[in-house]
């Protein structure tokens, strides 16, 4: 057998972590626009409600497409390699991001604007779903012997970086451009300014070659026809149960953002700007909680640790209204820093977890699948839910709907056989 080429350890972390990083600046950029340009731009003014809930429509779209992505790259993934599907996936939603930047607005070609605006964030979820699993097998597939979890956290911490960017050229913007100009131009700034990532990203994925893990697929002649198919067939259980693991995550996630920016901005009466320096804060503790957690799960294992986080955020549900709900600046920052820093707790180890779950030859289409479905079942419904329980019960019954969902994770952790 011929001797194959191995990667450093550094362009393999970084290779990884700069597609995530992008992944999640992506995001928070379109779902920033979402609420305060497209609206106004991408759709009829007449009706500004009306306008705001169809460009929160165009923003659930990648939730939808992402699955698809998981099952088009997986499948790629899986037969023909990682490192060709992880540079498909970046170009995928690396040009769709970038073409967002240079849409004309609906002044200029009526509906066709919106159409447009849709079929690009269908393009961002595609290459979205393909993305992250790609990732994290980069990392892991390539990791030394008990340093799994640690290597497959790098592609993790793209989460809170994506943020940390992505908040600070919005606030750098609105401190120095008038609200004539940042419509007039400047919301387009952060979205042109994504090419400089995807050429970076793009650069260090070309020069790396293909993980061991899948080679030994390649020697050995052991691809499936039909990834998709194999792992619905012979790998439902941990499909199901992956699912469930990640739920927590998710409907975490999506309170601390999301949801809490909205709340945070309208019934406890915070400013943007205010709100998102907070929300910046609480990032540097998901980002300090994300290599912790990587290191405990290498010692401990992933099962175990993931196992007393999801407890720990069924408590944390239980102090979210009165944290959140106190209406002061410090108490927001606590609560936003516990639930961000429990959020890295439970991300760094869960990538290492859920590639685990399936064999390295369907493992992309598997891995990428189970997070993605993850995300349609805690993400799409997170905000959405919170929203209705807190305007009709109070912002506790947001905490329970948190713990519930901690509990589920909890139940799907104790029931999976993964370390």
């Amino acid at each position: 057998m011929s001797q194959h080429k191995t990667n450093s350890a550094g362009t393999v972390l970084f290779a990884s972590l700069i597609g995530t990083t992008i992944e999640f600046f992506d995001f928070y950029i379109y779902a920033t626009a979402a609420v305060l340009v497209f609206p106004k731009l991408f759709f009829p003014a007449s009706d500004p409600a009306a306008a705001t809930l169809q460009s929160l429509a165009t923003f659930a779209i990648a939730f939808f497409a992402r699955p698809v992505g998981s099952a088009v790259f997986g499948h790629f993934g899986d037969r023909v390699g990682r490192k060709a599907t992880l540079v498909a996936a970046l170009l995928t939603m690396g040009i769709s991001t970038i073409v967002i930047g240079l849409l004309p607005t609906y002044a200029s070609i009526g509906t066709l604007a919106p159409a447009l605006l849709a079929l690009c964030r269908f393009g961002q979820g595609l290459g979205l779903g393909g993305e992250w699993g790609g990732a994290v097998l980069l990392a892991t597939e390539n990791a030394p012997p008990g340093k799994r979890a640690w290597y497959g956290m790098f592609p993790q911490l793209g989460a809170p970086i994506g943020f940390f960017l992505s908040g600070g050229i919005f606030l750098l913007l609105s401190e120095t451009l008038s609200d004539a100009e940042f419509f007039s131009y400047g919301w387009r700034i952060p979205f042109l300014a994504s090419s400089l990532l995807v050429i970076v990203g793009l650069y260090i994925r070309l020069k790396i070659h293909e993980t061991p893990d899948f080679q030994k697929v390649l020697d050995k002649n052991e691809r499936v026809k039909v990834p998709v198919l194999a792992v619905w067939r012979q790998h439902r259980r941990p499909l199901v149960l992956g699912t469930l693991i990640a739920l927590a995550t998710f409907v975490l996630f999506y309170l601390m953002t999301v949801f809490a920016l909205s709340w945070g901005t309208t019934a406890l009466h915070f400013s943007r700007q205010h709100f998102l320096i907070l929300q910046l804060i609480a990032v540097v503790f998901f980002a300090l909680t994300i290599p912790f957690s990587a290191i405990w799960a290498d010692r401990k294992g992933r099962r175990g640790t993931l196992l007393w986080v999801s407890a720990a955020i069924a408590v944390f549900g239980l102090a979210l209204g009165p944290l959140f709900g106190s209406g002061s600046s410090v108490q927001v920052t606590v609560f936003l820093s516990l639930g961000l820093g429990l959020m890295g707790l439970t991300y760094g180890p869960l990538g290492t977890m859920l590639s685990e779950l399936f064999p390295a030859e369907v493992r992309y289409t598997g891995a990428s699948l189970t997070f993605n479905l993850a995300g349609i079942l805690g993400a799409s419904l997170a905000p959405y839910a919170a929203t209705w329980l807190a305007t009709h019960y109070g912002l506790q019954y947001v905490g329970y709907y948190l713990s519930a969902a901690a509990l589920i994770s909890l139940i799907a952790l104790l029931r999976t056989k993964a370390d």
